[in-house]
């Protein structure tokens, strides 16, 4: 999860400096506010992924966790065979 908190990330960043880059080129002045607060979203965004990624590598929130504990579950529900009768009838 963090490997691809990193790689959204770096995508964010990349269309906010290009944002940026054209921002700086424009001559009207609205569009250099609007182009500047699209760039702060993406950073906001940014942040709010990587910060994601990091919370779930700690606390290890992985989907793959949940699996071990289900089948646990699975076979606590499964009846136990009884020891002198055949499995098979």
């Amino acid at each position: 999860m963090l490997v691809s908190a990193i790689i959204r990330v770096t995508f964010y960043l990349a269309i906010s400096f290009f944002i940026l880059l054209a921002t700086e080129k424009t001559a009207s002045e609205n569009l250099k506010k609007f182009g500047y607060v699209i760039a702060v979203l993406f950073w906001i965004g940014a942040a709010l992924v990587f910060s994601k990624g990091l919370a779930s590598f700690y606390v290890r929130n992985c989907p793959m966790k949940s699996r071990p504990a289900m089948m646990m579950q699975h076979k606590q529900m499964m009846p136990a065979p009884e020891p002198n009768k055949p499995m098979m009838q």
